[in-house]
């Protein structure tokens, strides 16, 4: 017999749309299916004045729904997998990650073709020490300032003319039907994304062997030896939301690139570094292995220093 299904979503239309997309797939898969959203809106989105790396980090998106699961009121979570923390709480598993959208980074003005033709002085909101730090590094003469709330709350303030440009994620425009508000879509190069970005990920409890099995359907395998790669080099270097770290696995002819960065938030230091793997084995193994390397190159100093205070 087929169990009812409670999906857990914050309530952003973004998030909405990520978790409706899940359950058409559910449905999909299994007719007569019921399903049923439990909207919430979690601490991440009730705090919008200050950043997410003063307050605990992307995880606040993610704690209130995994309590819903935890308590008997929902079955499964929908997140983005770049918000999911490097450790998930004991007893909880991500059953599905769903094939990746783009995952690379947007830029969105109303004025200006790219980041190159902005001129000194100009503000640049994001809400991502990753972003802010690369942009730093290539852009000094820039102003990156904070950038909080949902899609249409960041693109309602460029609109407003409190921003030159904004930097968002391609993937979430796409799927909010937005992709004609981009500008520029930037390469891994120009800004190398999120751990995760543009993936989804379905969580539930560990011990729900039935909700394991019929969500095995909706694992893309490609995407999840990438994903898992990228959250093992992060995990390695205790990445998070207070730290700019970037990680991104990409698949060629059966050949994975993981490229990854440790920067200072102004982007005064960084340290970056790729390694190539076979698409077989353990993907956290790579991400591993280039974590080391990044440490060798400097990586654990400028961890340390972000530790003992601002760079």
């Amino acid at each position: 017999m087929i169990p009812d299904i409670v999906i857990a979503t914050r309530e952003s239309a973004l998030a909405l749309w990520q978790a409706r997309h899940i359950e058409a797939r559910l449905q999909a898969l299994y007719p007569g299916v019921n399903t049923r959203l439990l909207g919430m809106t979690t601490q991440g989105d009730r705090n919008l004045e200050t950043s997410l790396a003063k307050i605990g980090g992307k995880g606040l998106f993610v704690k209130e729904l995994e309590m819903a699961i935890e308590a008997g009121d929902a079955d499964i979570a929908v997140h983005s997998m770049k918000d999911v923390p490097m450790n998930l709480p004991e007893g909880f598993a991500i059953a599905a990650v769903t094939e990746r959208e783009d995952p690379r980074d947007a830029f969105v003005s109303n004025h200006h073709a790219n980041l190159e033709s902005l001129p000194p002085g100009s503000r640049v909101g994001t809400s991502s020490l990753r972003r802010e730090s690369q942009l730093r590094a290539r852009f000094p003469h820039l102003r990156v300032e904070p950038l909080r709330g949902n899609v249409q709350t960041r693109l309602r303030k460029l609109d407003e003319g409190l921003y030159a440009a904004v930097i968002l994620a391609a993937a979430g425009l796409k799927r909010l039907g937005l992709a004609g508000r981009i500008t520029r879509l930037l390469t891994p190069e120009q800004s190398l994304p999120a751990v995760g970005q543009g993936a989804l990920g379905i969580e539930c409890r560990a011990g729900r062997a039935d909700l394991l099995a019929m969500l095995e359907p909706l694992n893309h395998a490609e995407t999840r030896w990438c994903v898992e790669a990228e959250r093992g080099l992060s995990r390695a270097l205790a990445g998070s939301c207070q730290v700019p770290l970037g990680g991104y696995a990409e698949v060629s002819a059966g050949q994975v690139r993981l490229r990854g960065f440790v920067a200072s938030p102004d982007g005064s230091r960084m340290v970056a570094d790729e390694m190539r793997s076979a698409l077989q084995g353990q993907a956290e193994d790579l991400g591993n292995a280039l974590a080391a390397k990044l440490v060798a190159r400097g990586a654990r100093e400028i961890l340390a220093a972000l530790e003992d205070g601002p760079a």
